[in-house]
């Protein structure tokens, strides 16, 4: 995964990114002073940690009165991916819908025959709380999901509903894993998803085993972490996914290099691509603009030229469930895959290959998202920015507040 080196120019001259700092364990970790590497490094702590909380709630109460007409997982941001894994891991065979809200309230049809799992990792979050305010009138199931003494806590104890406390240590983005897990124990709960111990302690042992590879000390020819974000920097991503799995890690990925890198992105699955975003590799970013160079320009313009080309990368699952009778969705997936890595290689667009390993579905997404977690910091770092202090972030909020903070 070659990608642009210490002293890549920019354009007017400003540098893309440099490897000298990725290579700086000292430097690197000064410019994380809010301890991001340090949070995405406790991701296997985060599922033994969250699993042993959850074991402690009783959640049987979900499964009282039977199988529900469907889930509305309620959160946003990272919260709100927790809904789309809870789905990804019950697989295509679930017999009730799974539906990732991310708005406030919940959809109008929810009604005592469904269940809410309500998400934050503040369990401040006006979307998480709003939606188990409108489940406890609706008469709806509830469970809630966030900080220990939180709104959403009290919430949930006026509901007489299970709530699942995970501490907050860091950002809502550096603790999918925590928020992760409990969604998954309310999902067994209900009988929608298989969540063996074995799972479990195998996906938190390979996300301690990622976090070694792609530690801060690691030099960047040996961590993929780094390589992967050298590889990105300049660029304008495009993140794919060859299965719903897949889709997932690329979704979380273009959310973390939103956050951590302040990077622009699209993502979604491969079938997507092939209704028509595909065409993005015939573009002024893709292929349209190494047949449009000028061959009288000044070679020292060429890494201006990077700062315009997209970079694929490609998530690939080729993991099967073994109660899954039929392979052949895999096979569709895997081809369009293969086809879209020879499209770009024909346009001279570059692409990284990201593929899933482990026997359950839990330990094949922890394997597509540890690498590109680490890999939208060092993204980050390699830019002089820190990883954490996102300003738009909090002005967006001061602004959209319509209480002056002076009157809070």
């Amino acid at each position: 995964m070659a990608g642009p080196r210490n002293g890549s120019a920019g354009v007017n001259g400003h540098r893309i990114a440099d490897e000298s700092l990725l290579n700086d364990e000292k430097s690197m970790l000064d410019n994380d002073p809010g301890g991001m590497l340090r949070a995405t490094a406790s991701a296997g702590a985060q599922v033994r940690e969250s699993a042993a909380l959850a074991a402690e709630v009783d959640l049987s109460m979900l499964a009282d009165e039977g199988r529900p007409r469907a889930v509305v997982v309620a959160g946003i941001g990272t919260a709100g991916l927790t809904g789309s894994i809870l789905s990804t891991v019950a697989g295509p065979r679930c017999p009730v819908p799974i539906i990732g809200h991310r708005s406030a309230g919940v959809p109008g049809w929810v009604g005592a025959a469904d269940v809410v799992i309500a998400v934050s990792a503040s369990g401040r979050s006006p979307e998480a709380l709003a939606a188990a305010e409108a489940a406890a009138r609706r008469g709806a199931r509830l469970v809630a999901i966030g900080n220990p003494g939180s709104d959403l806590e009290a919430l949930a104890e006026r509901a007489r509903a299970p709530f699942i406390g995970v501490p907050r240590r860091a950002p809502a983005r550096a603790t999918l894993w925590g928020l992760t897990i409990p969604v998954l124990f309310a999902g067994r709960a209900l009988g929608l998803a298989k969540l063996a111990e074995a799972d479990i302690a195998e996906t938190a042992t390979r996300l301690d085993a990622d976090a070694e590879r792609c530690r801060a000390g690691a030099d960047s020819f040996v961590n993929p972490a780094k390589e992967l974000a050298l590889g990105l920097a300049g660029s304008v991503p495009i993140v794919w996914g060859s299965s719903p799995l897949a889709t997932v890690a690329a979704r979380r990925f273009a959310d973390t290099l939103a956050a951590n890198a302040r990077y622009p992105v699209m993502a979604g699955a491969l079938g997507e691509a092939g209704r028509g975003r595909v065409g993005l590799l015939d573009g002024v970013f893709g292929g349209l603009a190494e047949t449009s160079r000028d061959i009288f320009a000044d070679p020292d313009d060429d890494a201006d030229e990077e700062l315009t080309r997209l970079r694929l990368v490609v998530f690939r699952d080729g993991g099967l469930n073994p109660e899954d009778d039929a392979d052949e969705p895999v096979a569709v997936e895997e081809r369009r895959a293969d086809a879209i890595q020879t499209l770009a290689e024909r346009r001279g667009v570059r692409c990284d290959v990201l593929t899933a390993e482990g026997g359950s579905s839990l330990e094949r997404l922890a394997s597509l998202v540890a690498v590109p977690d680490y890999a939208s910091l060092y993204l980050a770092l390699a830019h002089g920015l820190d990883p954490m202090a996102v300003p738009a972030i909090s002005e967006m909020k001061e602004l959209s507040n319509p209480i002056p903070e002076s009157r809070q």
